[in-house]
Order: C-alpha cells, then sequence, then structure tokens
C-alpha cells in the first residue's frame, strides 16, 4: 500500500522519531492507525451491549443500600395557564 501524507504531516512524523517519540516510521504510522481503531470502536453502538433499564438498575451500585427518599408532602401551588 502507498500512502502519501501532506508535507506538514511528513514534517510532524520525521520530528517525532527524531525525538525519540517513535522509534521508527512504520511506528508512528502504527500508532496513527491504533488511534483510528480505538475512535472507530468508541463510535460504534453494539446492540449487545445495550442494556434495559431493568439491568441498568439490577447492576447500580446502589443496589441493596436500602435508601429511602421521602416525598416533600408540602400542598401544590396553583399554576396559572
Amino acid at each position: 500500500m502507498e500512502v502519501h501524507l501532506k508535507p506538514e504531516q511528513e514534517i510532524f512524523i520525521q520530528h517525532s522519531v527524531r525525538e525519540g517519540t517513535f522509534a521508527t516510521l512504520d511506528e508512528a504510522v502504527q500508532a496513527a492507525v491504533d488511534l483510528l481503531e480505538e475512535r472507530e470502536r468508541a463510535t460504534q453502538v453494539r446492540p449487545s451491549t445495550r442494556k434495559s433499564l431493568v439491568q441498568l438498575f439490577a447492576e447500580s451500585p446502589f443496589r441493596g443500600l436500602d435508601m429511602d427518599f421521602p416525598r416533600d408532602q408540602s400542598p401544590m401551588r396553583d399554576v396559572d395557564l
């Protein structure tokens, strides 16, 4: 495969190799591809990873804490529509 870089991209990669960020040009390109793959995985919505509301509550870290939230018993106020 042949890849064409813009001059400023080539300069950036060469500088990164000279400065020791990457040992070789291939390593720099591999890092770029890894980032693209990671970004692609992060943006994909997988139906298998979706959870129902029941599953979400069942797996909650607050499950079993016996928390009680008392309801505000103050009278309602009038609303003019």
